[in-house]
């Protein structure tokens, strides 16, 4: 498989993510999130049974891959169960526009560009409309909404300064990411017992886990991983603004939510600000 395909079948798994957490709001978050990576950690075993150091990463490493896959995935869930789901899926893809605000902070040598500048501008503008549009959403309270709105901001920080500083640390096999899937699940579980009342899942709740597990916490994470260790990153990461109209289009079949002119004015801007600025040299 080429570089391209690999990147394409990590967006579409991707794209159901939203969809999936927004069928199990009703189960712990922390339960969730741990289920899930620990579940999609499976996919790395055979590797490290044929080759034990697979998983022989420095303690830098993990902590960074434990901050990403734990932290981005339990405040999006949160989001999601206190923010009307399509327009916090909306917001929590500011992550491609982060990342190019904060490279020049978290990378040496990157510097801000003037179409950065305007690019950042266009992308929280599309999250502001996004905000704004949960007015008669009939989604909770005004401040519920409006409150579910800072973890999806959160989790978009998290995943782009993940991405940002796995550049920093000494390259690392692929197979390790099964690791940090373990350790944080093995941590969102803790925390479920210590934090969260106790939860009985049904043969559904089961089966939606083991595909959120499987599809978005697990093989997506591989497949993103070998895109780029394959192909350009530049042109991989234009691939990845594919991942919000898709989930958020997916999301939408789910809720049975008509297409509003908020909801397709902020995935306009968001996406425009994303591409434009990948492209400012």
């Amino acid at each position: 498989m080429s570089a391209t395909l690999y990147a394409l079948a990590a967006i579409a798994l991707w794209g159901t993510l939203a969809s999936l957490g927004t069928s199990l709001a009703h189960l712990p978050p922390f339960l969730l999130t741990g289920l899930a990576l620990m579940i999609g950690s499976v996919m790395s075993w055979p590797a490290v049974l044929r080759k034990r150091q697979a998983w022989a990463v420095p303690a830098r490493t993990l902590a960074l891959g434990v901050y990403g896959l734990f932290g981005f995935h339990f405040l999006l869930f949160i989001a999601l169960r206190h923010a009307p789901p399509v327009e916090a899926n909306l917001v929590n893809y500011l992550w491609p526009l982060f990342m190019v605000v904060l490279a020049p902070a978290l990378l040496p040598g990157v510097w801000l560009r003037p179409l950065h500048v305007i690019a950042a501008l266009l992308g929280f503008a599309g999250a502001a409309i996004a905000i704004l549009g949960t007015r008669g959403a009939g989604a909770g309270s005004a401040g519920s909404a409006y409150w579910g709105f800072a973890p999806a901001l959160g989790s978009a920080f998290i995943w782009a300064s993940y991405s940002l500083w796995t550049r920093r640390v000494p390259a690392f096999p692929t197979a390790a990411i099964g690791l940090f899937g373990l350790v944080s699940g093995a941590l969102s579980l803790l925390c479920h017992a210590l934090l969260e009342p106790a939860a009985a899942l049904t043969s559904r709740d089961w089966l939606l886990v083991a595909l959120c597990g499987l599809g978005p916490l697990g093989a997506a994470f591989f497949l993103w991983d070998m895109a780029l260790k394959r192909g350009d990153v530049r042109q991989i990461g234009i691939l990845s603004y594919i991942t919000p109209l898709a989930s958020t289009a997916l999301l939408m079949m789910v809720t049975a939510r008509p297409l509003s002119w908020s909801i397709a004015l902020a995935a306009a801007l968001i996406i425009s600000a994303a591409v434009m600025g990948s492209r400012a040299r």
